[in-house]
């Protein structure tokens, strides 16, 4: 089990250092879509962008520390949810909103977005509840690929099924 909470601790850490990245690149831009996102005064945007970034920037670093990696997982949890529930009420309010979630996107969010937090949200939660051991070093290296081989779907989630669904 300590290969599935590595596994899945890569595979967090990777998406929160890549979704983080991208709204540093594009901050103004990733704090201007805040509103459509949530409701929030014109006066907590940045703020709000700000503690979003720190968080994001935050997971990685605990997830990477044998001893916080817990910390991590409840970050990331936290996180996860806070986003899901803002995609919920985008789309309960049949609002369109922009998915700014690893770089500038004109993509609205939709229900393809709730279905990759909620795969994101199991990661999260087997990673945090699998035992921590020590993992033999070639098992390690197995578990570290496949997360960062789920990483790079999770990130490339909304080509992947464009992709699909254009060849259906």
């Amino acid at each position: 089990m300590e290969y599935v909470r590595a596994a899945c601790a890569t595979l967090i850490a990777v998406v929160f250092a890549a979704s983080a990245v991208s709204k540093l690149r594009d901050f103004r831009g990733f704090a201007r879509s805040l509103p459509t996102l949530a409701p929030v005064r014109a006066r907590l945007v940045r703020p709000l962008a700000l503690v979003v970034v720190a968080a994001e920037t935050a997971t990685p670093i605990l997830l990477a520390v044998p001893r916080a990696a817990s910390y991590g997982f409840a970050l990331a949890c936290a996180l996860l949810t806070a986003f899901t529930a803002a995609i919920a009420g985008v789309l309960r309010r049949g609002r369109q909103a922009p998915c700014r979630c690893f770089g500038a996107s004109s993509e609205p969010v939709g229900r393809r977005h709730l279905v990759r937090n909620g795969a994101l949200l199991i990661s999260t939660v087997l990673g945090g509840l699998a035992p921590q051991g020590l993992p033999a070093p070639a098992g390690l290296a197995v578990a570290a690929t496949a997360g960062v081989a789920g990483a790079i779907l999770i990130i490339s989630f909304d080509d992947v099924v464009d992709l699909f669904a254009r060849s259906s």
